[in-house]
């Protein structure tokens, strides 16, 4: 398994496709459907390395949970990346001082997402063990061997 994420989004479907895709992917997903239940998730689970939310939610907003999180020593500098259907200027311009990884807008383009992922959290090379000497090993990337 790759990083844990923290997906928030108060639309359950969304979040169970959003959780599918990324787990897909490797990654493993906490999901919340609520800014307490976020916060809960990340004093219970502190190998959380981004969260992924919506901003627009009944309760409280996306807006307000990295608030939240910048108020927090512990989380201050977690990376969010931050989705919504119904977002508009003046939203992403108070996302700016929070210094918020990536906006994505809903419906969300799934590949964009894993781009940014992947830049966050490039997936590991496969390593080959050779015996180039006898009684010595190297690593070399899997993709070496062959040329």
């Amino acid at each position: 398994m790759r990083q844990h994420l923290l997906l928030v989004d108060d639309e359950t479907d969304a979040l169970e496709e959003l959780g599918e895709l990324l787990e897909g992917e490797g990654f493993h997903c906490h999901c919340a459907n609520s800014v307490s239940a976020a916060m809960l998730c990340l004093a219970t689970w502190p190998a959380i390395a981004l969260v992924i939310t919506d901003l627009r939610m009944p309760d409280e907003s996306g807006l307000r949970l990295i608030q939240n999180l910048r108020a927090n020593p512990h989380h201050a500098t977690l990376p969010v990346i931050v989705m919504s259907g119904h977002a508009d200027m003046n939203d992403v311009i108070g996302l700016l001082p929070l210094h918020v990884v990536d906006f994505l807008p809903k419906p969300i383009y799934q590949e964009r997402l894993i781009e940014v992922l992947n830049q966050r959290f490039p997936v590991a090379q496969p390593v080959a063990i050779t015996d180039s000497e006898p009684g010595a090993l190297s690593a070399l990337p899997v993709s070496a061997q062959s040329a």
